[in-house]
């Protein structure tokens, strides 16, 4: 006789994973379809995912791909979360620069003491 596949909710998962800060948050994702399972959605937060499985999701700006290498037994550390997991993202380096201090964003702190001392000029 065959022991039965280990399986655990999807939004269990994504929870012990750290990939969401609650339990609900993740949830809603999956509820909402944002969430997708080996390429399909799935809209049921009590799906269930095995070991291998490929789930696609979004995290901020980013587009998350990753392989379930465990399934836990509870919300740890970080460290033991990552071992949960396979990352296959492809990380995009191309994040632009903030803007100088030109007109545009805020200046840094020799910016703003030479900003402080010309404005002290005019006034004098």
């Amino acid at each position: 006789m065959t022991a039965p596949a280990a399986k655990l909710r999807i939004d269990k998962w994504l929870w012990y994973a750290r990939f969401f800060k609650t339990r609900s948050l993740a949830a809603k994702q999956v509820s909402a379809g944002h969430v997708r399972l080996n390429g399909q959605k799935t809209l049921k937060p009590a799906q269930a995912i095995v070991i291998g499985d490929v789930l696609t999701f979004a995290q901020g700006s980013q587009i998350r791909v990753v392989e379930v290498s465990a399934l836990g037994e509870r919300r740890g550390p970080a460290v033991e979360a990552q071992e949960l997991y396979l990352d296959k993202t492809e990380w995009r380096d191309t994040v632009p620069q903030n803007p100088r201090y030109e007109g545009k964003g805020r200046p840094d702190k020799r910016e703003r003491r030479v900003l402080d001392l010309t404005r002290r000029r005019d006034t004098f």
